[in-house]
């Protein structure tokens, strides 16, 4: 059975592998049972080590010989704010980063938006990276919901692990994508508040635990 470390590797390196980020861009964490592990900074994905990986400590100091990711602040307050969330993915997608540049939101275009816990994903306000300021600006963002975008920046998901977050960081590219290609086309039908609440209710059912019957 691979350990927090290795699955923390594993998970970095499919987010490289599906186009999510490019160099050492991006980062991941995860809460393991050692604490909250995270990606130490400017390491490229495919030379990590398990003794690399740096652990954070509640008050932002960490162990290891090498430093955590600069955005090592909001994945620690996520962590501090959302007990439920168990991993965390950053990345600068095209599509993401492209509509954080723009600093839009994604808007009630398509019911897969309710994948992410409402009728939008918010784009967090422009702070400096690596900052308190952004880490503030994040969390705001995601006030009942499970990813943002970060204005001129990227995008961050949460999920109840780390390759749950993974993947809601990979659906969150592809929505994005979609939404952007819609505009192109002279822009998408937004889905009502009803809509939005019956693709809600309908994405719990078609999409919660499947326990058979």
């Amino acid at each position: 059975m691979a350990s927090d470390r290795e699955n923390l590797i594993a998970a970095a390196r499919a987010m490289a592998s599906r186009g999510l980020s490019a160099g050492t861009s991006g980062n991941v964490s995860l809460r393991g049972a050692e604490g909250i592990l995270i990606t130490p900074s400017a390491v490229p994905y495919e030379a990590l080590t398990p003794e690399m990986i740096p652990l954070l400590r509640p008050d932002g100091s960490h162990e290891g010989r090498l430093r955590p990711s600069s955005e090592w602040r909001f994945h620690l307050d996520v962590y501090l704010s959302r007990p439920e969330v168990g991993g965390v993915v950053h990345h600068h997608a095209p599509y993401c980063t492209a509509l954080s540049m723009a600093r839009r939101e994604i808007p009630p275009c398509h019911y897969m938006v309710t994948r992410f816990g409402g009728g939008n994903v918010r784009c967090a306000d422009y702070e400096l990276f690596g900052t308190a300021e952004l880490s503030h600006a994040v969390l705001r963002a995601l006030e009942g919901r499970t990813a943002c975008l970060m204005a001129n920046h990227g995008a961050l998901a949460l999920g109840r692990d780390v390759f749950a977050a993974l993947g809601a960081a990979t659906e969150l590219e592809v929505l994005a994508q979609q939404y952007l290609l819609s505009l192109q086309a002279g822009g998408p039908v937004l889905l009502s508040d009803q809509e939005i609440e019956e693709a809600a209710n309908q994405f719990a059912i078609a999409y919660g635990p499947n326990t058979g019957g």
